[in-house]
C-alpha cells in the first residue's frame, strides 16, 4: 500500500527566506512618533544656563545682528529696536517678550492626516538628509552627482521607512534639473511619491510661495484652511557670525504670515566663524537664532517656531570642518537645554 502521508517541509532555510521576501522587504516597526521617556540631558547647571543666556542677550543689546533685508529692518524700526544701517540692536526685554509668544509645541499636518506630527512635548521626529550634492552608487562603487531619478528613488525610501517622519530637503541634489525650476519638479515628485510633511527652501520668494501653493493644492485646502494650522515648514541658516541674509528672512516672513512653521538653525563652527570654546559658540548660536525668532513673533505672534543647532568645530591645523565630534554632541546638548529654558522645540542634526 502506497504511503500517502505528506512529507513535512523544513520551517527554516531557503523556503522560509523566500516566503519572508515575498511578504515585505524587511520587518519594521509600525508608523508612530516616538515619545522620549528619558529625562533631558542637562550638561549645565543653573549658573551655566544663566551665563549663556546673559551672553546671548549682551550680544543682541551691545553688538547687534546684521539683517541684510530691508523689510526686516523696517519691522525692527517699527518695533523700537535700534537700527544702524544693517545692524540691529534689540533689548533683552523685547526679545524675551517676543520669544515668549512662540508655542512650546505644535502639530504639522500633511495631506495624509494619519501622518500628523507633534513637534515638541518630548516627541522625537526624524527626516531625511537635505541636499547632499552626491550619492554613493553601489553598482559603480563610487560617488556620483545627484540626478532626478536618484532623488526620486531616495524619496521612495523616505516614504517606505516608518522611522522617517517627514520629507525634508532634497535627499540628493538633482543637478540635472535647472536650478530655476528644480523646486517645482522635486516637490511634484515629493507630493506624488510621499504623503509626509513637506519642506520648503527659503531661497527666493518664488520657491517658498510655489511650495506653499503646491502643498495647499495637494491637500485640497482653501486658503483659510491652509492658514489655520501648519502643514509644512522651512529651515534657514544664519550667516555666522551675527548675520541673516535677504532670501532666508524673506522666506520665513512669507511662511509665518500664512501660518506655517519656521526653524532657525545657525551654522556655527567653533574656531572658524564662532568662538573656539563650546560655551562661546553656543552663546553666538543662541543670539543668532533668537534674533530671527523674535522678528517672526513680532510679525505673527504665536506662529510655530523651532530653535535649531549645528554647532561643531574645525580641525585647528587644516581649518576643515569636523563632524561627529564630542564637541558637536556637547554643543547640541547645551543648545537643547537652552531651548527648554526658552520654551521652544529644538532641531538638531545627526
Amino acid at each position: 500500500m502506497a504511503d500517502t502521508s505528506v512529507k513535512r517541509r523544513r520551517a527554516g532555510g531557503r523556503a522560509a527566506n523566500q516566503e519572508r521576501r515575498s511578504r515585505e522587504l524587511f520587518k519594521q516597526m509600525p508608523w508612530r512618533v516616538p515619545l522620549n521617556p528619558d529625562r533631558p540631558t542637562e550638561p549645565m547647571g543653573e549658573d551655566g544656563v544663566e551665563a549663556i543666556h546673559d551672553g546671548a542677550m549682551r550680544i543682541l543689546e551691545e553688538i547687534g545682528i546684521e539683517f541684510l533685508n530691508e523689510e526686516a529692518l523696517d519691522l525692527f524700526r517699527e518695533a523700537g529696536c535700534k537700527v544702524d544701517g544693517t545692524n540691529v540692536k534689540m533689548g533683552r526685554d523685547w526679545v524675551m517678550e517676543m520669544v515668549g509668544k512662540a508655542p512650546g509645541h505644535f502639530t504639522l499636518t500633511p495631506r495624509n492626516p494619519d501622518r500628523v506630527l507633534t513637534i515638541g512635548k518630548g516627541h522625537i521626529v526624524f527626516g531625511n538628509v537635505s541636499s547632499p550634492p552626491n550619492y554613493f552608487d553601489l553598482e559603480l562603487g563610487h560617488k556620483v552627482s545627484g540626478t532626478r531619478e536618484q532623488c526620486r528613488n531616495l524619496l521612495k525610501l523616505t516614504q517606505y521607512f516608518n522611522c522617517i517622519h517627514f520629507a525634508g530637503g532634497y535627499p540628493v541634489e538633482p543637478v540635472d534639473l535647472h536650478a530655476s525650476v528644480r523646486h517645482l519638479d522635486v516637490l511634484y515628485d515629493k507630493l506624488t511619491l510621499t504623503d509626509k510633511v513637506m519642506h520648503a527652501y527659503s531661497l527666493g520668494k518664488e520657491r517658498v510661495e510655489d511650495v506653499m501653493e503646491m502643498v495647499k493644492i495637494a491637500g485640497g485646502l482653501t486658503e483659510d484652511e491652509f492658514r489655520a494650522t501648519p502643514h509644512m515648514y522651512t529651515n534657514i541658516n544664519s550667516t555666522s557670525p551675527l548675520k541673516h541674509d535677504l532670501p532666508m528672512i524673506d522666506g520665513c516672513l512669507r511662511c509665518v504670515r500664512r501660518g506655517q512653521a519656521v526653524v532657525v538653525t545657525p551654522f556655527t563652527l567653533a574656531g572658524a566663524m564662532a568662538p573656539v570654546t563650546m560655551a562661546g559658540a553656543v552663546t553666538l548660536s543662541i543670539a543668532e537664532a533668537l534674533s530671527a525668532i523674535a522678528l517672526f513673533q513680532y510679525v505673527a505672534p504665536g506662529s510655530p517656531a523651532v530653535i535649531g543647532t549645528f554647532t561643531s568645530n574645525v580641525d585647528m591645523k587644516s581649518g576643515a570642518p569636523a563632524f561627529g565630534t564630542p564637541e558637536y554632541i556637547r554643543a547640541t546638548q547645551m543648545t537643547g537645554q537652552m531651548a527648554r529654558f526658552y520654551g521652544l522645540p529644538v532641531r538638531s542634526s545627526g
